[in-house]
């Protein structure tokens, strides 16, 4: 089951029954393509419908942003994991090393998708790291050969959104994974490059408020949460249905 939030499907399911899911669809032969949903990103998919129909492509959005576990509840919805892409890109690792399905990091600045790999490896000793490649590799028919070649089932894509998305749904049928995520900067988290917040300001859901106090310049963007939980509330009220089930 999903919810909308106007018109952007976002999934309801906890953490592990995800994760769960994501691997038998994989097992059975099915592609499963993975975005990240915050208040931020549907706030843009409001005004772009270009936006909200790469959003709408993909096979699970997941709940990543405190505001959407909180406009859920506001709309007596069902979601209660906020499940970051960093985290899904990280779970999905901790898995594939018990099962054996390598997977490959594409994107970021030279040198940072393998520093990443590294980390993730010495994290999740038996995980099985395809291949990297950084993301100023431009020649696509050599980007989806090495990524084939490498024989992964995971793909994850740090591009920055939507260039990741848009690199996904326009290959996914091209390329052999069958997991794909666009993961923006996780390879810089995984590499060292950035610092996640403590895990007590996680936790709590406060991760965004780590950020402002670390980047008092990211307050225009933080004004998104309140505008969004507003928006959402006026739909309420005027029956638009903003955070429905389907």
């Amino acid at each position: 089951m999903k919810e909308h939030f106007f018109g952007v499907q976002v999934n309801t399911e906890r953490f592990d029954e995800m994760l769960d899911q994501i691997f038998a669809r994989m097992k059975n032969g099915d592609k499963s393509f993975i975005v990240a949903i915050n208040p931020e990103k549907l706030m843009k998919a409001k005004r772009d419908p270009e936006l909200h129909d790469i959003l709408n492509t993909a096979d699970f959005q997941i709940p990543d942003g405190v505001g959407v576990l909180i406009a859920s509840r506001m709309m007596k919805g069902n979601i209660r994991d906020r499940i970051t892409g960093v985290d899904m890109m990280e779970q999905l690792c901790s898995r594939a090393a018990k099962t054996g399905d390598g997977v490959f990091l594409y994107g970021a600045k030279p040198g940072v998708a393998a520093q990443a790999a590294s980390n993730l490896q010495a994290k999740f000793p038996g995980l099985q790291v395809a291949g990297t490649l950084d993301g100023y590799v431009k020649d696509e028919r050599e980007i989806i050969d090495t990524i084939n070649q490498s024989g992964a089932q995971i793909l994850f894509v740090a591009l920055g959104s939507p260039t990741q998305e848009n690199f996904i749904i326009a290959n996914k049928d091209k390329l052999v994974p069958s997991v794909f995520q666009g993961v923006g900067g996780s390879f810089d988290v995984f590499s060292g490059n950035i610092k996640r917040a403590p895990a007590l300001f996680r936790k709590a859901g406060l991760e965004w408020l780590y950020r402002l106090l670390k980047e008092p310049a990211r307050w225009r963007r933080q004004l998104e949460l309140p505008k969004f939980l507003i928006a959402v509330l006026t739909g309420k009220r005027q029956g638009k249905g903003g955070g429905a089930h389907e």
